[in-house]
């Protein structure tokens, strides 16, 4: 008798790179986003839902890799799951939310409003390499302006990003949002002699200011020079400036640390009581990058355009304790043509190795004139953020700001034939705004009911039999009160906590509410 082929199974893992998120994950998520929208909304902005799929060619240079279009997303040639001669469009899904913004505007600019406000909240996708709380599909909440060549614009994205992080429950003092301007840094490397037309050696500039946080001024100077081996032996080549060039950039990269030492000596050498650091700092730091692009006519431009920003933050009383210009901030992304902002934490965490450090960027974005001119071939101002959710709900639990959603009441079975009236309690609390189930699997062990509630995360199960139900009361048992007495209470704290309470069913939906509320 032939020996039967053993049926392969598929494995049950998540693909790599990618996570599963849960009730509680799922609803912490919502109701944040459920903030930002709010605080969207307030501004003005109008919501926008595009789809999850982009043709790569609307994607275009945007991506990671200018060199290579295709590279960091998940694309597929249209026609090849059927077979046929894949001569179709090359799509992908979405890498971000700013690039199907671009083609929505091209394609219906002459039916929107001028400018164009909207906002956009929903999953991209990334073929990158995976890490630590680094995953392919992440949640990005975006907020941009199209149409609008102010500066005002920026400024009011600069505002937008720190009610945000207010709204979702950063206190003031935990975030600073740093603004900065890349016409700025194009005229420091014309100042460091670095030709406009050599994008080789001004993107490798770009990419490691970009990463001084995780450098350091040690690493930034070696992408600069020579280059850099990493710590695995990798080698990054670098800019190959000569060392004049390399101190007139790092003179930009450290400007606000530079502008903080100027300030100190000052303060040490005034008989009078100086004015606190944080009162100056954007005056200070308009000042300095004046000094450092004195001979741009791009960078002076640069200037004025953060001189203008200061001025309206400040009018609307926002402060250099909510935001500042920082001569550091520069985005890593080429398209930014003008202001550029980051929000970062500042509060202390530690790694994984247990080392402290800061919390660091959860949100940016900055002005992109140029990116719908690809559809049209006319230039459009626009401006926008990106709120990274995932990163900020991680910031949240680290905080305890977001405490875990509960899970719903449980109504527990105690009488098989009851199941109707069991139903009806549940009605009950769902009618008043109460989140409740009735237990519905097997009811013989009323221990794994409770079990069951538990795992839940319920806040309370509510038991009736059938003497309870001839007496029209039921009980409550308050399950987060009982686990926390089980931690350790003593006798006397027993004896004045009921964790279970006789309660009238009347009564039923008033007494949950308050149970609740504590």
């Amino acid at each position: 008798m032939a020996k039967k082929d053993k049926i392969r199974r598929p494995r049950a893992e998540t693909p790599k790179g990618f996570r599963d998120y849960f009730g509680g994950d799922v609803t912490r998520r919502a109701e944040m986003l459920a903030k930002v929208a709010e605080v969207y909304h307030r501004y003005g902005f109008e919501a926008l839902e595009t789809s999850a799929v982009e043709t790569v060619e609307a994607l275009g240079k945007f991506l990671p890799d200018v060199d290579r279009p295709n590279e960091g997303v998940f694309a597929w040639k249209e026609g090849a799951q059927e077979g046929g001669e894949q001569d179709g469009d090359w799509m992908a899904l979405r890498y971000d939310l700013t690039a199907p913004l671009a083609r929505v505007y091209a394609q219906h600019r002459n039916d929107l409003p001028t400018p164009y406000r909207r906002y956009a909240m929903g999953p991209v996708w990334r073929n990158e390499k995976p890490g630590p709380g680094r995953f392919r599909q992440f949640y990005q909440c975006d907020a941009d302006t199209v149409g609008a060549a102010s500066v005002a614009a920026d400024a009011e994205m600069a505002m937008l990003l720190a009610d945000v992080l207010e709204a979702v429950g950063i206190a003031r003092g935990d975030y600073v949002v740093r603004v900065n301007n890349r016409k700025v840094l194009n005229g420091v490397m014309e100042a460091a002699g670095i030709a406009e037309d050599d994008e080789r050696t001004r993107g490798i500039v770009l990419r490691a200011v970009d990463k001084l946080d995780r450098l350091g001024e040690a690493g930034v100077h070696a992408l600069l020079g020579e280059g850099r081996k990493d710590e695995s032996g990798d080698f990054t080549e670098g800019a190959r400036l000569d060392i004049d060039a390399v101190r007139t950039i790092e003179k930009f990269v450290h400007g606000t640390r530079i502008i903080q030492d100027q300030l100190e000596d000052v303060a040490n050498q005034s008989r009078a009581d100086p004015l606190p650091t944080s009162d100056v700092n954007n005056v200070e730091a308009v000042r300095y990058l004046r000094d450092l692009v004195s001979g741009s006519e791009i960078g002076l431009e640069g200037v004025a355009e953060l001189e203008q920003i200061a001025a309206l933050l400040e009018a609307q009383g926002y402060g250099p304790d909510r935001i500042v210009i920082d001569p550091s901030t520069v985005r890593g992304l080429g398209y930014y043509t003008g202001p550029v902002l980051e929000a970062e934490l500042t509060f202390e965490i530690t790694d994984e190795k247990g080392r402290p450090r800061q919390f660091g960027s959860v949100a940016g974005g900055g002005r992109y004139d140029d990116l719908v001119k690809r559809f049209t071939g006319q230039a459009v101002p626009a401006t926008g953020v990106s709120l990274g959710v995932d990163r900020l709900l991680a910031a949240l639990e680290m905080q305890s700001v977001a405490p875990a959603a509960p899970g719903p009441v449980v109504v527990t079975v105690m009488d098989r034939d009851r199941m109707g009236e069991y139903q009806s309690i549940c009605a009950r609390l769902r009618a008043e705004g109460i989140r409740a189930e009735v237990y519905l699997g097997n009811p013989k062990n009323f221990g794994n009911q409770l079990k069951y509630a538990d795992k839940r995360g319920s806040p309370a199960a509510i038991i009736q039999g059938s003497d309870e139900a001839a007496r029209g009361v039921v009980q409550v048992k308050d399950l987060i009160l009982g686990a926390r007495l089980a931690e350790g209470a003593s006798l006397e704290e027993w004896k004045s906590h009921e964790a279970q309470t006789e309660v009238p069913l009347d009564g039923l939906v008033d007494y949950v509410k308050a149970l609740l509320a504590r």
